[in-house]
C-alpha cells in the first residue's frame, strides 16, 4: 500500500475541507521554493511554486487514502482545480525542481508519495513575477471583504513559511501572523 503524503505551505494548512488527511501538519516538509506570486479571483495572493522564490520549510500530512489517484482526487477536489493542477511524486522518480530534497526527505519519513498543489504565478498580464512592490500596491488596493481576506491568507499562512514578500508585507502593511494557534480558530 502506498504511503502517500501531501505538501502544504497555505491555505491547505488551516482550512483542509475535505481533503482526506489522517494526521495533523507536521512542520517538517521538505524544502519548496514559494512566494506569494500568484493573484486570485477574490484578490488575495497567495503561496505558488516558483523558480524565483527562496527555498522555505513546507509543511506536510499523511494522506487517509487507499491510492495515488484517490490522493490526488482528493486534493482536486479541495483546491477545486483540475488534475494537471496537482503535483505528484513516487519513490523511484526525479526530484522535482522547486522541492530540494523530495526523494530524501520521502524516504526518511517512510513515504512512497507525496502530492502538492502546483499552480503557477500569476499577476494581472505580467508573464515576469511580480515583484514584492507590485503586490503590495495590490494589496493596498483592496477594500472591504477582499482587503479582509487577503490579509487573513498571509497572517495565517504557516510561521515557517517566511518569505521575502511575506516580510516586506508585514513591514509595510503590519499584517503580523498570529502568535499562537487559538488566535487563528475558524469561526
Amino acid at each position: 500500500m502506498a504511503r502517500i503524503a501531501c505538501l502544504g505551505w497555505g491555505s491547505l494548512i488551516w482550512r483542509p475541507k475535505d481533503l482526506r488527511v489522517e494526521s495533523p501538519w507536521f512542520e517538517d516538509g521538505p524544502s519548496v521554493q514559494v512566494e506569494f506570486l500568484r493573484q486570485s479571483s477574490d484578490g488575495r495572493i497567495t503561496l505558488v511554486l516558483d523558480e524565483s522564490a527562496v527555498s522555505v520549510r513546507s509543511l506536510w500530512a499523511r494522506m487517509r487514502t487507499e491510492s495515488i489517484d484517490e490522493a490526488i482526487g482528493s486534493l482536486r477536489a479541495r483546491e477545486e482545480t483540475l488534475i494537471r493542477n496537482i503535483g505528484i511524486w513516487q519513490t523511484g522518480n526525479r526530484c522535482p525542481r522547486l522541492i530540494g530534497g523530495l526523494p530524501v526527505w520521502a524516504e526518511n519519513h517512510d513515504i512512497t508519495a507525496v502530492i502538492w498543489t502546483n499552480l503557477g504565478r500569476k499577476f494581472e498580464k505580467q508573464k515576469a513575477p511580480a515583484t514584492a512592490e507590485q503586490v503590495i500596491a495590490h494589496l493596498k488596493s483592496l477594500k472591504g471583504e477582499p482587503l479582509k481576506k487577503a490579509a487573513e491568507y498571509i497572517r495565517r499562512a504557516p510561521c515557517q513559511v517566511n518569505t521575502a514578500y511575506r516580510q516586506k508585507i508585514i513591514e509595510t502593511l503590519g499584517w503580523i501572523t498570529p502568535a499562537s494557534d487559538e488566535s487563528q480558530s475558524e469561526d
